[in-house]
Order: structure tokens, then sequence, then C-alpha cells
């Protein structure tokens, strides 16, 4: 071994040993005869210090060091001197005398510091991600991704959970996202298409008696990215035989309660998780992944605007929109550009535009404000009344701003949710070291596509229907409720399930009200529906994905952050400059030819 100890390990009770430490130069300080550097490796940071008097050949060695070399170094473990501790570092009461010192490897200058306070753009770091790995941070990350792994397989194992690996190369079915799809060389004209998930796989497995099943899954969608979004993300894939519903909320509540305790034992976990139907998540916080740190609850003021005088209003509620809206408490005093931000902000939201109501501090209660305390652009189209209603209706105090959006319900809730988010942790009422999981249950079944002119699977076709709605199903569609749920977590979801069906003639069913003719079904399920020729148990699972729970655990925005080679939000990896072209040849071989690009060819 090139090293006797990590160089995060040295503590007091070492002082006095002789060991050898090896790792990265992380920084170098020449203080005259003296020089100091801080030794990384992934077990932390050691500071070593070069005497002339003690060790000149060592010294003469340092003399040439620059950061991110790697090298060997020996010597005697002594104690700071009072007044040169280090407290930030878990080493800071010790040092390393050196009395010997050996270059292994020299290094470029890094396009960037390896320092977490140094900043880099996102695009250099991943260029250069064999680096950027190197930062503290980074390791620190990677080490709590391995802690929720290994948690997540001991607790599973000891759950009687079977863990079972499935192909990647499988054939293109509908699973909600466009495929990545492999050419087959050997079956010209044919293409493997990449898991989006194990979904088919893992109901096979229950019909095959394996009853728990997990895995630690790689799946592949081909879709536009964002923060908690990659072409490649990982999830934990479980499925579970002869059980309900509640028995896999239990199963997944356990586990993560037990996650974050071991992870982040500091941090404010609420159990039992809440629960809550997805209409009932919709109507109070205007999304389907709530983040319920704090309050800030839509209110709906439908009824009322339609009778308010303010013709806008009535003209969106008696069209079968929504008016709806939130308080921000302590916000009256907003100036013109805070309120335009506010507004911009639902704009870009999908809403045409957003009234605000602002009531003066002073009066003990809402009832007790004059109608000069009130600010409003509609204060002239409206009674104090109605004002005054406004505020009751939506919680507000004396100082609070009231936030309104008239517009179709989905455009509504999106806009008060965008809003309700920005707003709370602006007026810093999210507290990031607390966590509030939510399971979100009682999905619709179907939505209906207006471009397709027909009922598309809301989740994915394989959900079972509530028991109670099941008989709608032909008739009436859109009433019918999925026994699909979602586990949500702090505005993040992080991971959805259901109760799958298991009776053959069900899942025809559906397949038919979404519109597959005989033959699609032959073609992209047929291998699925022989299987449920053979006795199918009750069965129910979910996939949660690992990369946004360890961002979350992170306190990480983006899950870019926690994948050891992530893709940028076009998709490209700048470190392998993928995706890149192939060869001629391969392109043969794969009975492929490749289209000319119009733009390409009209340059020439």
């Amino acid at each position: 071994m090139y090293k006797t100890t990590g160089c995060g390990d040295p503590r007091k009770s070492d002082v006095g040993k002789r060991i050898t430490a090896a790792g990265w130069v992380h920084r170098r300080r020449d203080h005259g005869s003296l020089i100091f550097i801080d030794l990384r490796d992934r077990s932390g940071l050691l500071q070593v210090v070069f005497n002339p008097a003690l060790a000149a050949e060592a010294h003469r060695t340092a003399e040439s060091l620059r950061s991110e070399w790697v090298i060997q170094v020996g010597g005697t473990v002594v104690e700071r001197k009072p007044g040169a501790e280090n407290p930030k570092m878990p080493t800071g009461d010790v040092e390393l005398t050196a009395d010997s010192l050996v270059v292994l490897n020299a290094s470029k200058t890094p396009p960037f510091e390896v320092d977490d306070e140094s900043p880099a753009d996102e695009n250099l770091r991943l260029r250069y991600r064999f680096i950027d790995l190197r930062r503290p941070r980074m390791q620190e990350l990677l080490r709590l991704r391995h802690r929720v792994t290994r948690i997540m397989w001991d607790h599973l194992e000891a759950n009687d959970f079977l863990q079972v690996e499935t192909p990647i190369l499988l054939k293109s079915t509908p699973e909600g996202a466009r495929d990545y799809v492999v050419p087959s060389r050997l079956h010209a004209g044919k293409f493997y298409a990449l898991p989006q998930s194990p979904q088919q796989l893992k109901q096979i497995l229950m019909v095959s008696g394996v009853e728990r099943y997990f895995q630690i899954a790689h799946c592949f969608r081909d879709e536009d990215l964002r923060a908690d979004r990659q072409p490649e993300h990982t999830q934990l894939d479980l499925e579970m035989s002869f059980v309900h519903q509640g028995d896999v909320h239990a199963m997944v509540e356990a586990l993560y309660t037990r996650i974050v305790r071991e992870t982040r034992p500091d941090a404010t976990l609420a159990t039992p998780f809440a629960r809550l139907s997805h209409a009932e998540a919709v109507r109070r916080f205007g999304s389907d992944k709530p983040d319920m740190r704090f309050g800030m609850e839509l209110a709906d003021l439908t009824e009322l605007a339609a009778a308010s005088g303010f013709k806008v209003f009535e003209s969106v509620a008696k069209s079968g929109g929504v008016v709806r809206a939130i308080a921000a408490p302590g916000c009256a005093e907003y100036g013109r550009k805070q309120v335009d931000e506010l507004i911009d902000l639902a704009k870009s939201s999908g809403a045409g535009g957003l009234v605000t109501v602002a009531y003066a501090k002073g009066p003990a209660t809402i009832d007790d404000i004059a109608q000069e305390g009130v600010r409003s652009p509609i204060k002239s189209h409206v009674t104090l009344d109605v004002l005054k209603e406004i505020g009751r209706r939506t919680g507000a105090a004396p100082g609070d701003l009231v936030l309104i959006v008239a517009a179709r319900e989905k455009v509504a809730s999106v806009t008060l949710s965008n809003l309700r988010n920005t707003l709370g942790r602006r007026l810093g009422l999210v507290d990031d070291n607390t966590f509030k999981f939510a399971w979100i249950t009682d999905f619709p079944m179907f939505e209906w596509s207006d471009e397709a002119k027909r009922w598309e699977s809301a989740h994915n076709p394989f959900s079972a229907p509530r028991a109670e709605d099941a008989a709608l199903m032909e008739s009436d569609p859109g009433k019918v409720h999925a026994q699909q749920y979602d586990l949500t977590c702090n505005g993040w979801e992080l991971g959805s399930g259901s109760v799958r069906i298991h009776r053959p003639e069900v899942q025809e069913k559906v397949f038919k009200i979404i519109g597959y003719s005989a033959e699609d079904v032959e073609l992209r399920f047929g291998h699925f529906l022989r299987a449920f020729e053979y006795g199918v148990p009750p069965h129910a699972g979910m996939g949660l994905g690992l990369d946004r729970l360890c961002a979350l655990l992170g306190g990480e925005t983006s899950i870019r952050e926690v994948i050891a080679f992530p893709k940028t939000q076009t998709a490209t990896d700048p470190m392998f400059e993928s995706p890149g072209p192939i060869s001629g040849e391969q392109l043969k071989e794969l009975h492929i030819a490749v289209a000319e690009d119009k733009a390409t060819a009209a340059d020439r």
C-alpha cells in the first residue's frame, strides 16, 4: 500500500505515530523556510509541514509541488501549536511533520480550483468531471448516494425482497415518454428500445411467483430535460404480490423514514407521512407534489368573483374557469417592481395576468380595514365588502398581499403553485432541515387528448381502477380514478406506483378505451397478455427516483450534482463529447442511412 492511513483519519490520539499518507496536493503555502500543504484523499484533508532543518531533501522536493500533484508523504503526527488549530477540519488539531516525500505524478494546472468555495461554470465542471468529482462536496454526495443504496438493500433484504436484474435491450412499448432505440445488426430494420422503466418485467416477475422483487434500476427516457430530469436516471424499483395499496405505503414509508434518520439525523422528519387525494392536493396547494413545510394554501374565490362586479372575474367564472388566490404574509408594502416580478412569474406560468389586493398594517383584523387601507387595481370595480371577503377567504391579515389568478383551472393551479413556492422561499418560510413527505392518491385514470381526440392513460395503462369506479370505465372514463399513488416531499415527486391490473379482461378493456386496436395490443403487449392467461396474483409496486432522493437529502436543487457522470440540459456529455457520429462502416452494418441535415446541405 502507498499509505498506512487516510488523510482525514489522524487525531490527537495518533500524536507521536509515524504514518505514510498519499493523495493530492489541495493547497500549498510557503512560509519562508517552512512549506505547508493540505494533502487530500477521499477521507479528508491533512496538513503536512516540510521543515528543511528536519528533512532537507523532502523540503527541496516540496518547493516544486503544485495543486493536484499526486504525492506520498511519510512523517510523524504532531500536535499543532496553541492558536494554530483549525476547527473546520476534523484533523485540525494535528499535522504531519514530513521526513520523506515522493512525487507519484505531476498535474497540469486544473481549469478550476478543487475547492467547494470556488465557483465554476457547470459546462466546464462537466467537461472536466474527473476533476470536479475530487471536490470534497462531490465526494460527500457520492458517499451519501452509496449510503442510501446500502440502506435500501439492507432494509428490503430484511423484508424478504429478492433482487432481480431485468434486461436493458427490450422493444418499444408506450410508457409515457419517447424511447431511446438501438438498431439491430442481426435483424435489419428492427430496433431494441432501452427501458423507460422495468414496468412490464416486474409485473411478469409477480406472475412468475417472485412475490417480492426489487432492483436499483437504470431507466432511459428521451424527453426535455430540467433540474430534476436526466436522459438516464436510476430508481428503486419494487413490486409485491398479494398486497393492497396500504401495504406498499407502509413498506416504503418505513424504508424512507430509516433513510432520512440514518443519513440526516439532525433533520426534522414528520411521521406518519401525510395522505392527500390528488384533488385535495391540487385544491389546497395547486400541485400534486406540494411543499407542505409552510401554509399559504389556495382559496377558491370563483363563487364570490361571479357576483363581484368586476367583469374580468365574472367572465372567467361564467365561462367555466376559476378564480383562486393565495395570501402572502407581510407583503402589503411590496412596491411596483416587486409586484411586477410576481406578475411576470404569473404570465410565464400561463396566466394572462395577476390581480393583487394589499391590506395595510394597523387594524386588528381584515374586518376593521377601511377603504383607504386597501390598495388594488380592482378597488374601483368592487365594493369594500367584496375586498374584505377576499381577505377572509384567503386567510389574509392586515399587512398581507393577496394574489388572485382568474383562468382555466389547470393554469390557475400551476400559476399559484409557482407563486406560492417562490414566495415561500423568498419569505423564509421554508426550513431546509425539515422533511415533510406526503402520499398523493386517487389520480385520474384517463385524460382526454384534444390533439389525438381520444382518451389516454393519465399514468400508465397498467394501473387498476378504484373498485367503486370500475363500472364507469366504458360509460364515463373521465370520472374513473386509478389506484395510483405518488410519494412527494418538500415539492419533489420522489416516486410513482399503483395497484396493478391483474385480471386480463380489465387490462384488455383499458387498452380498448385508450384506442389500441387488437393488432396494436398484440404487437405491443402480446407477451404481457400471454403471461396473464396463466394465473396472476394481485400485485402492486412503485418506482422511486434515487437521484431525486439523494439531491433532496443532500440539499441540492439539481439531480446532476448527485450523479457521477450526468448529461447537460441539452442531453450532451461534454467530457465524452457524446452523442457523436459513428463511422459509415458501422452505419452500413446496422442497415442505417442517415438523412442529410437540410441546413448543412444548403450551406454547401
